[in-house]
């Protein structure tokens, strides 16, 4: 990063301390627009900063940024709490804070500062007034910055016969806010960090880096909101898929009751309304159909079971795969597959009775872990058994009425 270069060549000869403390609160700091005041340096005993943990300085080369100037050695390199390859000096997996003699912040936010990893594009001063104030550079795995210590809300104050100079940084998240409470999955910290000016000593020193620990693998995430819709899409063109083309739109509310006559497909689709998380799955537990629109009535006839086609029916449903070549932003939120049109029999006669069909899911949301992934394998001889899913992450959607015709003139093959 050319544009740096000077900057960095700046920081040889900086000594950086660093500590943490347990501050939950938030603070605005306020503007002290004051120049830098050196005080005649004191004899003190310095003791120099640790080396950056090993596994912070695990990096592909195409994601080092070089931190200080050609030639730093290795002394030198740790001094500003940098990692060393053996011969390049480069900033490490965290948050580094350094300040120039010449009265500048450099403050260097990697992606993996936290885990669930940071989005360092979020990233951004408590009182980012002047333009100036916002990432001078960075790449998807850090975020850098430098300004004056005396700007961007800098606060100003004396510390034992020392001119501090402090500072807050905040990243922003996503927030889920429901009827009984608000949740976030989303990593975030707050960063209050100092330059610390003696005469020709120079300190930086982190104050407190307060990361949000990680949610739980499940978590109450108000209400689901889960829809079962019938494509009604057809194929218009050569070469067109009917299993494609069908759910290029579907039936509303105001087209019920819809006919179809027997064997004819029945496109259904059933999806996770309200939701950006990409994680989270939509699992169909079992889907069957009944005679009326009660779910719980019989005669019913299982389509999926525990996300599987019915293996005793004659002409087994399809499940339909979908993956990131879809279309759909987060795939994982929906469930397809087709049917085909039946009539229900008298259970004593056989005779056909029935000329409804009402089509029924149970879906579970599941949230992927190191013990369960969330597919549902449906080639297993011996399934194993499901993983206990909360009720409030359960529900039940159902079709409007579908009619069967009795006339195979109308008939689509």
């Amino acid at each position: 990063m050319p544009a740096m270069m000077a900057l960095l060549q700046r920081l040889l000869g900086v000594v950086l301390v660093c500590g943490v403390c347990a501050q939950q609160y938030w603070r605005q700091p306020q503007k002290h627009p004051l120049t830098p005041t050196f005080q005649k340096p004191q004899q003190q005993s310095k003791v120099p900063p640790p080396a950056a943990p090993l596994h912070e300085c695990v990096l592909e080369e195409a994601e080092k940024i070089q931190c200080g100037a050609p030639g730093i050695t290795v002394d030198q390199c740790q001094d500003i709490s940098c990692c060393f390859d053996g011969h390049l000096c480069y900033y490490g997996k965290a948050v580094t804070v350094q300040c120039t003699r010449d009265g500048q912040f450099v403050v260097v936010v990697a992606r993996e500062a936290t885990w669930p990893p940071l989005d360092v594009n979020s990233v951004s001063l408590l009182d980012p007034n002047e333009a100036f104030c916002g990432p001078v550079d960075g790449t998807s795995a850090f975020a850098i910055f430098q300004f004056p210590v005396t700007a961007c809300g800098t606060t100003l104050k004396n510390d034992e016969g020392y001119v501090v100079y402090e500072n807050h940084m905040v990243s922003s998240y996503e927030v889920g806010i429901g009827p009984k409470g608000s949740i976030t999955r989303d990593s975030h910290f707050e960063l209050l960090f100092q330059c610390r000016y003696l005469g020709t000593t120079v300190e930086g020193l982190v104050l407190e880096v307060n990361p949000v620990p990680p949610p739980m693998s499940v978590a109450a995430a108000g209400p689901l909101r889960v829809e079962l819709r019938l494509g009604k899409g057809q194929c218009v063109s050569k070469g067109c898929l009917d299993d494609v083309a069908a759910y290029s739109s579907f039936y509303s509310s105001s087209d019920y009751p819809i006919s179809k006559v027997l064997r004819e497909p029945v496109y259904v689709e059933v999806r996770l309304l309200g939701r950006s998380d990409p994680n989270i799955v939509l699992n169909l537990e079992r889907c069957w159909a009944t005679s009326n629109p009660n779910p719980q009535s019989v005669p019913q006839w299982d389509l999926l079971v525990d996300g599987c086609p019915y293996p005793d029916d004659r002409y087994l449903t399809t499940v339909i795969p979908l993956d990131g070549s879809s279309g759909l932003e987060y795939p994982t939120h929906y469930k397809r597959f087709v049917s085909r049109m039946f009539s229900f029999v008298n259970s004593d006669t056989y005779a056909p009775q029935k000329d409804t069909v009402f089509i029924h899911c149970a879906t579970a949301v599941c949230y992927p872990s190191r013990e369960n992934s969330c597919e549902q394998q449906c080639h297993r001889q011996r399934r194993a058994a499901a993983e206990e899913v909360p009720p409030s992450h359960r529900l039940l959607v159902s079709s409007g009425k579908v009619i069967l015709l009795k006339s195979t003139s109308h008939q689509k093959r």
